[in-house]
């Protein structure tokens, strides 16, 4: 079965151009914010990045409500307003030591 060049360049064209629907789709999923009551949710890797901390001290802050959370279907989220009041409370704290 011998496919010329002519065919072959238009089906890699129609293949590129499903990549590129498909990339666009991804973007736009990212894009999208999760949101509860009109606030943006983080997930755990969203907080991680954010802090710059292992996943051991979020959980440790979890774990001593330091950082309120909520459960999702399985998965934890984080409020970006709580998330923020954190990092106040923090800096805060060590500004008092």
């Amino acid at each position: 079965m011998n496919i010329d060049r002519i065919e072959f360049n238009a089906w890699m064209e129609r293949l590129m151009e499903r990549f590129n629907l498909l990339d666009d789709k991804v973007k736009e999923m990212k894009i999208q914010n999760f949101e509860i009551d009109g606030e943006q949710l983080l997930d755990n890797q969203d907080v991680l990045q954010m802090l710059k901390i292992s996943s051991r001290s979020l959980q440790r802050y979890r774990t001593s409500k330091r950082l309120p959370y909520y459960t999702i279907s399985g998965k934890l989220y984080y409020k970006l307003s709580d998330v923020h009041q954190f990092i106040r409370d923090s800096f805060n704290g060590n500004a008092k030591q």
